[in-house]
């Protein structure tokens, strides 16, 4: 049995990057070699040199939306922290609230001149309201006027520039956290890792609850996945397809590209263009069916993220790629530093 706490490992508080570099590509990178059980220290840009001809680098291009609305109910003055997750039909959402034993049914919540939140129904989870949005107007812009950037409570300093918190090719509008591993990538870089021959394939997922639900099964099979909207089109389907079948190398930048890619490809190895929700969650013993390397960032402990990369190699190889990490002081988590396991 693989339990909750077999993924624990001790991390300073001091290594928890607050705030992202100024250079994307600058941050540093940990290179880990599974056949040569190896470990190399670089910095993000020593990527390309990592990837070859007739690759085909699979990305996110998901796009945080600014989730966090913070309410108060007129009648009261009580205040009401709301984290938008999910559209679900029309006007209607998902979300996490804050007291959400005060979210009770019917209430409406005042936002700004332009918004208000009415709970319509408790959902099945900790937290968990569907509520409906009351606006005149054309929603993206009263959200972009309304709403905030919804960071990781493990991030406490102020983001000056928002942008920092999107990826440079960020494009689709729908998750409430950033694909992070994308974070490093600038345009430069890209245009170099596409000049060398490599494919890029966008797929689309949007981050959504499991970023920020924590495994409280001590047991792991007992845990529960949240679903989020996944598309892969029918062009990234065919190059990644096409590479395969030539001998080219599928890397996935993130756990969200590979939770996609892996929902997607059948038994036999083919990817599949569909679009919907998954629930995969990937532990070791997982056999991958079309991701090949994995570029990443460093995960929370007893994370279902940190149980992902583990799968890749084993648990005692990665939490051993931890301590190195943690040795060499690298950054961790969202704004943190990025490692590829190839």
């Amino acid at each position: 049995m693989l339990r909750t706490s077999d993924f624990y490992y001790d991390l300073p508080q001091e290594l928890i990057a607050q705030t992202p570099i100024a250079d994307r590509c600058a941050s540093r990178l940990l290179i880990y070699n599974r056949k040569q059980r190896s470990i190399t220290d670089g910095t993000f840009a020593d990527v390309l040199g990592h990837l070859n001809a007739g690759d085909v680098l699979v990305r996110n291009t998901t796009r945080v939306i600014p989730a966090r609305l913070i309410g108060v109910r007129k009648e009261t003055g009580g205040t009401m922290e709301f984290l938008l997750l999910k559209r679900l039909e029309g006007d209607e959402w998902e979300c996490l609230c804050k007291p959400a034993k005060r979210a009770k049914v019917g209430l409406e919540y005042h936002i700004t001149d332009e918004l208000s939140v009415t709970v319509i129904s408790q959902l099945d989870m900790d937290g968990g309201k569907r509520i409906r949005l009351n606006y005149v107007g054309i929603f993206e812009e009263i959200l972009d006027r309304a709403g905030q950037v919804p960071l990781p409570p493990y991030i406490t300093a102020r983001l000056d520039d928002k942008e920092r918190y999107q990826t440079v090719y960020a494009h689709e509008r729908g998750s409430a956290a950033a694909p992070t591993a994308g974070l490093h990538f600038t345009d430069e870089l890209i245009k170099n890792i596409r000049d060398k021959g490599v494919e890029i394939a966008d797929v689309l997922l949007h981050v959504g609850l499991g970023t920020f639900r924590p495994v409280s099964e001590e047991n792991v099979e007992n845990h529960h996945m949240h679903s989020e909207y996944y598309e892969v089109t029918e062009q990234s389907a065919r190059c990644i397809n096409e590479a395969r079948a030539k001998g080219g190398r599928i890397v996935c930048v993130g756990t969200t590209s590979t939770r996609t890619l892996e929902s997607v490809t059948d038994d036999n190895g083919i990817v599949q263009a569909k679009k919907g929700f998954t629930e995969i969650f990937i532990t070791p013993g997982y056999r991958f069916k079309a991701t090949d390397a994995l570029i990443t960032n460093f995960h929370l402990p007893e994370s279902t993220l940190l149980m992902l990369v583990s799968a890749l190699c084993s648990r005692e190889e990665m939490l051993s790629v931890y301590e190195h990490a943690v040795k060499q002081r690298y950054r961790f988590f969202s704004f943190g530093d990025a490692m590829l396991i190839e």
